[in-house]
């Protein structure tokens, strides 16, 4: 299998590179996008030529998309409701910007079109890279403090939980993040129960698509 993995830097990628292999339980090789994201805003905007890209011109399988939420609405099940769309849930914006940058495209490199998996990190990938250290910090949590206006805790905070400093480089930025996933060894049931909105989407995605 050949995947594309787009995030918001390259240390979250090198992270998601083990995660979906866990989730996939099977080895992949990576193709590269043909374009680099830095944050949200960017990776909404380069999704469209990076699809074309990936079906015209490699033999890609499937594109994982991954982004943090931020302060933005966490997806949840209401939004799986057939015709959902919720404006400001960045799940349901990609999967919509993904639909239209595919729908009128013709067949190409023997596949109807590239697969596509979405997560979301609530509130940032270091959430995730805290699953199993810290029973603190889960997407309840956020949701319940998004809920009541107290938050309980900040994203600058979960940075320095997970490389002691808010301005990692990337070198240590990129250890920490493939260190902390890795610690999982496989098995990615406490990221799902923790995270069963944001990571549990990802993961639904990456095992509805085909074997091949």
């Amino acid at each position: 299998m050949k995947l594309a993995i787009l995030s918001e830097s390259p240390a979250d990628e090198a992270a998601l590179h083990v995660l979906v292999g866990y989730v996939l339980g099977r080895p992949f090789t990576t193709v590269q996008a043909s374009l680099r994201a830095r944050g949200w805003p960017s990776v909404e905007q380069v999704l469209p030529p990076i699809v074309r890209h990936l079906h015209f011109n490699t033999d890609a399988d499937g594109l994982v998309v991954v982004v943090d939420s931020d302060d933005s609405v966490v997806h949840t099940p209401e939004h799986e409701a057939p015709g959902y769309h919720h404006a400001f849930c960045r799940i349901c914006r990609l999967r919509a910007v993904f639909r239209r940058a595919t729908k009128n495209l013709p067949p190409a490199r023997g596949r109807e079109r590239v697969l596509r998996a979405v997560g979301l990190c609530v509130p940032a990938i270091e959430a995730w890279l805290l699953c199993g250290h810290d029973t603190s910090v889960t997407e309840q949590a956020w949701l319940d403090g998004q809920a009541t206006g107290q938050l309980p805790y900040t994203r600058r905070e979960l940075k320095w939980r997970v490389y002691g400093t808010e301005r990692p480089s990337l070198q240590h930025e990129t250890q920490r993040a493939v260190e902390e996933v890795s610690r999982h060894r496989g098995d990615v049931r406490r990221l799902e129960n923790d995270f069963p909105h944001g990571f549990g989407a990802l993961a639904r995605d990456l095992r509805g698509w085909p074997v091949t």
